[in-house]
């Protein structure tokens, strides 16, 4: 009876072939992803330069003035600095603290001039912004929910849509619940983002009672095995006494039907608002348990240097950047990325 495969040897040589055609598919697969990760950072790297033109201009122009002409860096150079700094929404503390370990170089090292001061003054803003940086929560089983608060008019609802796309973006299975039963058209607003985003949302009636609609969108999460639940709720000042309970109020409602609940709570913060804003955000995390801020706007002005005040005077870490007001313009946060966006 003959072999229908062919001989032996033919099968072993097809076998082979099939194998070095395999292996060079997968690296040629490799090697076009290794191609395409150094394009999506520079991508980032690019949307983030550009959403911080406006404070590099003015920052880079009075930066690039004291680096021409500076070989020696003394007092005044640090004077002058401070100032550029000041005009970039740094604030006092941290311009102070900053020019405090560039004064200590100086006197135990020295710095060699404008370039090196440009070098160490990045690598400041950089570990600034990257000391607040700790692992986000994750719930052993889930969904996992983000409460996204702050005041009228910082972009709650817009970012909560954004957030949406993101995670979709990332694979993970999404459910919004409109917990803003307070602003007229709220509702309304966020289920055209949640349209937009492709994704299904939980709501009631305007002046209904958010802990039950959060209720309600929390047992549709688990039901559906929903990963990522993100919860919209009204706009708040700390001083609200009775808004500030409501939001007490829906945090034990999510403790109580998931462990853990609320895993992260996002403080939404327009950068255009500057230092008036930084001193909201500071009362306001003191009685909401914010675990992290999206700064929105952030293209919309020219003190961005904001983010490294929050970073370091909020203790707290800037978890995404509003850049426009596409779907696609929310961008995880990178300390790196901002200090080589705002220096070079």
């Amino acid at each position: 009876m003959p072999f229908r495969g062919g001989s032996p040897d033919a099968v072993d040589s097809n076998l082979a072939m099939e194998f070095i055609k395999l292996f060079d598919d997968q690296r040629d697969a490799a090697a076009r992803e290794a191609e395409a990760e150094p394009e999506q950072k520079r991508g980032f790297f690019d949307r983030m330069k550009q959403a911080v033109s406006r404070t590099r201009e003015s920052l880079s122009s009075r930066i690039e003035g004291i680096v021409a002409h500076t070989r020696a860096v003394d007092e005044q150079v640090l004077q002058d600095l401070e100032t550029a700094l000041l005009t970039s929404d740094l604030g006092l503390p941290t311009t102070t603290a900053i020019l405090d370990a560039l004064r200590d170089r100086a006197k135990r090292q020295g710095i060699d001039g404008g370039e090196e001061l440009r070098s160490l003054l990045k690598e400041q803003i950089r570990s600034i912004l990257e000391a607040p940086q700790r692992p986000v929560a994750t719930p052993g089983a889930p969904p996992k929910v983000t409460f996204l608060v702050g005041v009228n008019g910082t972009g709650k609802t817009t970012t909560s849509g954004k957030l949406a796309a993101w995670s979709r973006a990332q694979g993970r299975s999404v459910l919004l619940c409109a917990a803003d039963t307070f602003r007229a058209a709220a509702i309304e607003q966020l289920e055209v983002w949640a349209g937009r985003s492709g994704v299904e949302m939980i709501k009631t009636k305007q002046g209904g009672d958010p802990a039950a609609v959060l209720f309600d969108a929390i047992g549709a999460a688990k039901a559906r095995g929903i990963q990522d639940l993100y919860v919209d709720t009204a706009g708040r000042l700390h001083t609200k006494s009775g808004l500030m309970d409501e939001l007490d109020k829906m945090r034990r409602t999510a403790a109580r039907l998931v462990p853990g609940a609320p895993h992260e709570v996002l403080l939404v913060m327009d950068a255009t608002t500057g230092q008036n804003g930084l001193q909201q955000a500071r009362l306001f995390t003191q009685s909401a348990g914010v675990t992290g801020i999206v700064l929105t706007k952030l293209d919309g002005t020219a003190k961005g240097g904001i983010a490294v005040a929050i970073a370091r005077e909020l203790d707290l870490p800037v978890r995404f950047a509003g850049v426009g007001e596409k779907m696609e313009d929310l961008l995880e946060f990178s300390p790196a990325e901002f200090a080589d966006s705002l220096l070079g």
